[in-house]
Order: structure tokens, then sequence, then C-alpha cells
């Protein structure tokens, strides 16, 4: 192993370890190539967290284990408000949010990029749709192993799960593709949905 990676390896472990308890800023320089962290798994237990966010606009505070209580919910993370995948991402998302409502479930984007600008990206991209929340320093994605490093920052990866009433995981997707998203999660929903009928 060549000393650079060396020290790519033990930066990249280091803050992940950081992040999850709230110590690694948002842009925490790293070396190298895009590289992703493992996601939760399917049939993990989902942490719980509240964040601030915003809803067309309106600032807000999203409990996990409060929007739980009315049915499963659809968390997704994505690197940073107003990039274009980012942007494609939150226009398939609004587009199916009432696809999502029938089903009882409840879509809210959470990022670490940009997140003085989440109640514009809110309002503007998600179309006022579902809420988008701010997640700095990236303590959230560092709970959910969402993170990942690109040029030389450290942002939340683009990683969806679905969440169960019962705070399991029963979706956990990583892409970057961000257009897939929506019908793995939807998918995943409907499943559930059929199976708690």
């Amino acid at each position: 192993m060549t000393k650079k990676s060396v020290l790519r390896a033990v930066m990249i472990r280091s803050c992940t370890a950081l992040a999850a308890v709230g110590l690694c800023a948002t842009a925490v320089p790293l070396v190298g190539a895009q590289r992703a962290l493992a996601a939760l798994a399917q049939g993990e237990t989902a942490p719980d967290f509240t964040l601030q966010g915003a809803l067309g606009g309106k600032l807000l505070t999203f409990s996990l284990k409060d929007a739980l209580k009315k049915g499963p919910v659809v968390l997704y993370f994505f690197p940073a408000a107003f990039t274009k995948g980012c942007t494609l991402e939150a226009h398939a998302f609004a587009e199916a949010t009432e696809d999502f409502a029938k089903q009882g479930a409840t879509v809210v984007g959470v990022t670490a990029g940009n997140v003085d600008r989440v109640a514009e990206f809110s309002k503007e991209e998600c179309r006022s749709k579902f809420a988008v929340l701010a997640d700095p320093g990236a303590k959230v994605a560092g709970l959910y192993k969402s993170l990942s490093s690109q040029g030389m920052f450290l942002h939340s990866d683009r990683s969806s799960y679905v969440i169960t009433p019962d705070d399991k995981i029963v979706l956990s997707y990583t892409s970057q593709d961000p257009e897939t998203h929506v019908s793995k999660t939807l998918d995943a929903v409907t499943a559930w949905h059929a199976s708690a009928q």
C-alpha cells in the first residue's frame, strides 16, 4: 500500500467515525477520486434523528420517530442542492410524491451540501411536494453510512432508504443514477404496503 492510499484510508475511517458523533465538517479535505462507504443494509434498524429543513420554502423540524407514526418513510440522501443530478432526482421524487402518499409513505430528502439553500431548493426543485433537510457536518449521513468523498470534500452519498413504522430498513439502495431511486423506493413501498394489508 502506498503512503497516499494509507493516508486516504485513515482519513476516511476517521471522518466516518467523527461524523457519526457529529464532529466532522462537511468540507473535510480528502485526497483522491469519488469513494463511497457501504450504506446500512436491509433489515437493520434505522437510526432515529431530528433535523431542521423546509417544505415549500417554509422552515420545519423533522423527526423520523414522529414521521414513522404515520407510515413508512422514504429517506433519500443527495450530495448538494442545485446540482444537476440532485435537481433531476428532486424533480422525479416530486412527480411521484402522490404515488407514495397513496400508500401512506412520507418522502424526505437530506443533504450535507449547500445546506443554506434547502428552503429555496424545497420550493423550486422539489416543487413544494416534500421536505428537504439540512445535515450540516453530514451527521445523519454518517449514522446511515451514506458518506462519499469527491475531490477534496466529504458529502452525503446518493443513497435511498425505505423505513417501516417498526424502524426497520426494507430497502437500502445506493446509485449515482439519480432517476433510479424513485422506482426502487416506490417498488419497496408498494411491496411493504401489500404485505401489511
